[in-house]
């Protein structure tokens, strides 16, 4: 490992440390309250929205590959690529905030509209950074580890332990990890979100919230992906 890689392998350990542990208890307090309400939400409910979510993420997947460039940063050294992915997490945040103002602004009905459209926008993301980092978005693989990625930024305290194993151990784990568990992958990830996207639908408040909002949830996937790719770099680099 040269220098900066070393102050990378330190900047990654420390996010790990962040990642296990124990959420505050106003976390601990909302995500019980959610379990709550899962289990009074009928079956066919859950069915539902499992398919909805699945189908909306796997088309943003598909069209998020069709757009992204592997080759634009061959050569570059882990330094530029952070560089370039640091101004590609600010780009999008600013998107983000841009499009939750303006649903959050236009009520109910455009602040439902926000859920799909700030999911493309996390998506768009997380390809890019992909390319960035070197790894071919084209191979099944990488797409199934971008879905990690996104469960590790916004998952329970217990899944995100256990997502983040998966990453750390991503060469033996891949082979196993054939299949998304879509139902956990849409329940975490609304639990998640839910109570801060329903501020967002309040009238007067709505355009801030959405932009606050929508600033932290990419700032928070913009550092869980450009960790998560520093660590499968960090685990090719010869050691000292």
């Amino acid at each position: 490992m040269n220098d900066y890689e070393l102050k990378v392998y330190d900047e990654v350990q420390d996010w790990k440390r962040k990642l296990i542990r124990r959420s505050g208890m106003m976390n601990r307090i909302s995500k019980k309250a959610q379990g709550k309400i899962n289990e009074i939400i009928p079956e066919k409910v859950h069915e539902v929205m499992t398919d909805s979510i699945k189908t909306m993420v796997k088309a943003t997947l598909f069209s998020s590959q069709m757009t992204t460039n592997r080759n634009a940063t061959e050569g570059l050294t882990l330094e530029e690529r952070d560089e370039l992915v640091r101004k590609k997490i600010s780009t999008y945040q600013k998107t983000a905030m841009v499009e939750g103002a303006g649903t959050g602004a236009g009520g109910i009905l455009l602040g439902l509209a926000d859920f799909p459209l700030l999911l493309t926008i996390k998506m768009k993301f997380l390809f890019d950074a992909a390319s960035v980092y070197g790894f071919n978005t084209k191979e099944y693989e990488e797409r199934l580890f971008i879905l990690h990625v996104f469960q590790l930024a916004f998952s329970s305290d217990e899944i995100r332990r256990n997502t983040l194993s998966e990453i750390e151990n991503w060469e033996e784990r891949k082979q196993v990890l054939v299949k998304m568990d879509w139902r956990k992958f849409q329940q975490e990830y609304r639990d998640y979100i839910d109570f801060v996207k329903m501020l967002q639908l309040v009238p007067g408040i709505g355009a801030f919230v959405g932009a606050y909002a929508n600033n932290n949830l990419m700032k928070t996937l913009g550092e869980t992906a450009m960790n998560a790719y520093r660590l499968r770099i960090l685990q090719k680099a010869p050691e000292l």
